[in-house]
């Protein structure tokens, strides 16, 4: 326990002030030490921040390694009946192409009304039970079978109907089921419509149910046939004809002979996906062509953002420190304006990373990167050679300069060359595509900074600055302890003082009253 602080009653010394100027001597080192702490928190701040920008290169770097960066095709059609697109491997010229028919999807309808009374209509939410003198047909209970056909062959599915269900309850295990199919009651039309969810004609065996592509008949789904009036075939002539409508395959003519179905209006051919619209009266060229604009922009893209983190970061290794200026303690801010904070602190942060190794070494190996022969097996093995070329001025330290007429002449001659030059993955001599190696700078770089400062999510003992920053808290930790101690000794001393002052006064009053005596 503190011996009681009085302060300067007997020696009318102001006790307070004269300790708090002794504290403030006392507490220069850990002034220092608190100036190192920051300066350190944001040297730390400013190697992550090195880091992020290292990424975010990296991460462009991803598109920069695809064949589709350098070789994006676009297409043009004179007619809205075809739309295309291409892929990367798309070969360039005019397609030849003419829509006979489109694909449809399969559906059936009701042939009658299902209502007994247009003016009292079926309600489908209600129990077949309550409606039963609704429907114009009886309604016929059991187990119903629907059979579709696809790709994989023929699906079935199984409804049981009750009269405790509702005909929207029935519809909706049909909806819900994997058979692809559809189905919906209209009380305007006052009918009910089955339909198919894909395009195209699947089922070619006119021996089952007629060719539908929704399969049923009277003997297992009477509810359908005859309550519903939903019918697979009509027999009124003598012949049996089909009464489901749709369901028909695309036709197309490509390059004037050759004739292709497909199931859907779409159809791939050579990395050229068309898109059919609609019937055509006579044939399209639909044009396939590099987009070399595309090209352009992702390249560009690349440099500039190459160009400004290089920039940046010999702005870091060569920024002035001002060692006049140190961090601010919290009791120096005490004193000062916001503004005079901020103009203190832009020259307190100058020169974090000033000549630092790491950084320096990175940027050499990066600039290295874009230099040298790849083997592409193409026109173009040298970045010179696609106009992109390290600026002749010393001042821009590695910047990339982009002739953009030679580059779109280059993507226009051979593209597969340029995506080689800088996407090659191959492990021999003048194998390596530059940005793979680019990539590899760039981890090199990024693992040496995070063993200097970390990550977010790294702990003060895993890398360099953390365990100089927590040997730092310990050291203010004991450092504050002996400034308590301190505190504590100067109170005691003045506070012995006061007394003994207290005590020689008192004598001398005594002496004084007996003297006066």
């Amino acid at each position: 326990m503190n011996d009681m602080r009085v302060g300067g009653l007997a020696s009318g010394m102001n006790t307070d002030e004269i300790i708090d100027k002794l504290m403030k001597a006392e507490r220069i080192p850990l002034d220092k030490m608190e100036q190192d702490k920051k300066w350190m928190t944001w040297q730390r701040d400013s190697y992550r921040d090195v880091n992020k920008q290292l990424l975010e290169l990296d991460n462009m770097m991803l598109d920069m390694k695809l064949e589709r960066t350098y070789n994006t095709k676009t297409t043009s059609s004179p007619s809205s009946a075809i739309s295309a697109t291409a892929t990367a491997s798309a070969g360039n010229g005019n397609y030849n192409v003419q829509v006979k028919e489109l694909a449809s999807a399969a559906y059936n309808l009701s042939e009658t009304s299902l209502s007994n009374d247009p003016n009292d209509k079926i309600d489908p939410t209600k129990p077949l039970s309550s409606q039963a003198g609704k429907f114009a047909n009886a309604i016929e209970t059991g187990t119903i079978t629907i059979e579709t056909y696809g790709e994989d062959g023929p699906t079935s599915l199984n409804v049981d109907v009750t009269m405790d269900k509702s005909l929207n309850d029935i519809l909706g295990e049909i909806n819900d089921s994997d058979v692809g199919v559809r189905a919906f009651y209209d009380q305007s039309a006052d009918k009910v419509m089955i339909e198919r969810t894909e395009t195209g004609n699947f089922n070619t065996d006119d021996s089952r149910f007629l060719g539908a592509e929704i399969g049923f008949n009277g003997s297992t789904a009477g509810f359908l046939s005859n309550t519903l009036g939903l019918k697979n075939g009509d027999n009124s002539s003598g012949t049996w004809k089909l009464n489901e409508k749709g369901g028909t395959d695309a036709t197309f003519v490509y390059n004037h002979d050759l004739e292709i179905k497909t199931h859907d209006n779409h159809y791939s051919i050579n990395g050229v996906d068309f898109q059919f619209n609609s019937v055509m009266d006579s044939p399209v060229n639909v044009n396939v062509s590099n987009d070399v604009d595309a090209a352009v922009d992702s390249i560009t893209k690349f440099v500039d953002k190459y160009n400004k983190i290089i920039e940046d970061l010999n702005g870091k290794i060569d920024e002035k420190r001002y060692r006049d200026y140190q961090p601010l303690t919290d009791k120096q801010k005490e004193d000062m304006e916001d503004k005079e904070i901020e103009l203190w602190n832009d020259k307190a942060k100058s020169g974090l990373l000033k000549s630092d190794g790491v950084i320096r070494n990175g940027l050499f190996e990066m600039r290295q990167n874009w230099y040298g022969k790849v083997e592409t097996g193409g026109e173009y093995t040298q970045l010179s050679q696609i106009g992109i070329e390290t600026s002749a001025n010393y001042l821009d330290k590695g910047k990339l300069l982009i002739n953009e007429e030679d580059l779109r002449e280059a993507l226009r001659n051979d593209p597969d060359a340029v995506h080689k030059l800088f996407a090659s993955d191959g492990e021999g001599a003048n194998q390596q595509g530059i940005v793979r190696k680019l990539e590899e700078s760039i981890a090199t770089t990024m693992k040496n900074i995070e063993q200097k400062a970390g990550k977010a999510s790294s702990t003060e003992e895993t890398y360099m600055l953390g365990r100089q920053l927590k040997d730092m808290d310990d050291r203010i930790d004991q450092f504050e302890d002996r400034l308590t101690d301190i505190e504590d000794r100067y109170w005691s001393q003045f506070g012995a003082m006061e007394k003994a002052i207290q005590k020689l006064n008192s004598q001398s009053s005594y002496l004084m009253q007996n003297f006066s005596q």
